[in-house]
């Protein structure tokens, strides 16, 4: 019986922190031994945006160091460079001519990233959604891991699939792809101010932990992140509840342990930010410092690295372009 497939994948854009490693690689990581697995290394979404054009070959060595590092086994999965696939472009072309305009207006991250003038923004950004599609089905993954800033993209994704099922009258053609949401694991906010997502374009390093940071640097940032003067407290989940930064390093630590917020604030109950700092140091240092070494060490061997992308990157197109020719004989262009 065949496995249900993954496809996921982060920008290679550099400087990984711990909110990608939270937020996506520690639950790939989890996912590997129950489904089918193919990991993008995302280089045309990352030049939606400004880029470093002299840096992204580095950045994407350095995003497939950081994915073996962190337990990703290149034998069980798919670890690929979406540039090195073109068949993701000739779907999404196909798509852009199945979705349309309107829902593509209601993308609220094309709203964010654009800011207020939406005239200067690329059109790579605004049909961003449609290239993701076009990731997902190239594949026919059935399923999706997506943090609450891509729901909205894979709801689109469904809505093309099913249009497009639709159209050419090819029921259940494109499957539809459900969404996998970690458990015990919140939005990772800025060290500095927790009212803002943890980013490596955060202008303050003492912001986010990085996933290249020594102990020392870890300990430094933690010693320093803003808390506040109130002892732990389950008030802190409240709604109204202005504790936002005590708030997102109990969610920090929670998920690194694999613990519900409620179990860590009942164990640290009543003690200050001080104690808890000392314990959240010990746990980061545990489980980031052997990644951060493995990244330095595996980055060192480029050829090694090569091999692997060269390796799945084969693998890859055999399966996307076996299904393109299937989608250009169904639309009519074999």
């Amino acid at each position: 019986m065949e496995k249900n497939r993954i496809l996921s994948g982060i920008q290679p854009t550099g400087n990984l922190h711990l909110g990608n490693y939270l937020g996506a690689i520690k639950n790939f990581v989890s996912l590997q031994n129950k489904f089918d697995c193919l990991y993008m290394l995302a280089d045309y979404h990352a030049i939606t945006t400004d880029y470093n054009q002299a840096e992204i070959k580095n950045h994407i060595f350095e995003t497939t160091a950081a994915f073996l590092a962190s337990g990703l086994d290149n034998e069980k999965n798919i670890i690929f460079r979406q540039s090195r696939v073109s068949a993701h472009l000739e779907l999404a072309w196909i798509l852009n001519c199945v979705a349309r305009l309107g829902w593509l207006n209601r993308m609220t991250q094309f709203k964010e990233k654009a800011g207020e003038n939406k005239e200067k923004a690329s059109i790579g950004l605004y049909t961003y959604p449609v290239l993701m599609t076009a990731d997902i089905l190239i594949y026919g993954a059935t399923h999706v891991p997506v943090g609450e800033d891509q729901k909205q993209h894979l709801e689109l994704c469904r809505d093309i699939a099913q249009k497009f099922n639709n159209d050419f009258k090819v029921k259940d053609f494109f499957k539809l792809p459900e969404p996998i949401i970690p458990t015990n694991v919140s939005r990772i906010m800025s060290l500095r101010d927790g009212t803002k997502k943890m980013s490596k374009s955060d202008p303050s390093d003492s912001s986010r932990i990085n996933l290249k940071d020594s102990n020392d640097q870890i300990t430094q940032k933690i010693r320093k992140a803003k808390t506040d003067n109130e002892p732990i407290k389950l008030n802190i989940l409240d709604e109204n509840s202005k504790r936002f930064e005590a708030k997102n390093l109990i969610s920090i630590y929670a998920s690194l342990q694999d613990k519900n917020v409620k179990e860590i604030i009942k164990e640290y109950d009543g003690k200050t930010f001080s104690i808890f700092k000392n314990k959240l140091i010990d746990v980061m240092i545990d489980k980031i410092s052997p990644i951060s070494n493995k990244i330095k060490e595996i980055q060192k061997d480029k050829a090694f690295i090569e091999k692997i992308l060269d390796t799945s990157e084969r693998k890859a197109n055999k399966i996307a372009n076996d299904n393109l020719v299937k989608i250009k004989n169904t639309i009519g262009l074999i």
